[in-house]
């Protein structure tokens, strides 16, 4: 594979790592993941043993930053890797992408950056 075969090649946002308390849900069940990366367009989690999630079917995360706020994202299935399951996000309410936003702008440190990738978001 040459280095432009590389998926990280070709991404166009910014993985950041955060720990929060995560949750996917599908279906009606409800399952705790560790959150590895997040991204204004997705997350890489680490799901859990008894996590039995169709991974063709749409699926939600709620990310817990504190009592009063919540990251949640309506996911499609991307990728499974190394033992971490990748997902892309396909719907986001305002109130998650002004706090991803947020959490994106501290954690990148570059604003011309976070704009760019905000471009990108929106196109």
């Amino acid at each position: 594979m040459s280095s432009g075969d590389n998926p990280t090649d070709r991404r166009h946002f910014t993985r950041f790592a955060f720990d929060a308390d995560s949750v996917i849900s599908q279906g009606g069940k409800r399952w705790p993941v560790t959150l590895i990366d997040v991204s204004l367009k997705g997350v890489l989690v680490q799901l859990g043993d008894d996590c039995d999630l169709v991974l063709d079917t749409p699926t939600t995360i709620n990310i817990t930053l504190d009592n009063d706020h919540h990251i949640e994202m309506q996911l499609e299935f991307a990728h499974e890797r190394d033992g971490h399951t990748g997902f892309s996000c396909q719907q986001i309410d305002i109130d998650s992408i002004t706090l991803l936003k947020r959490l994106a702008e501290l954690n990148l440190g570059d604003h011309q950056l976070l704009e760019r990738e905000l471009s990108a978001l929106t196109h």
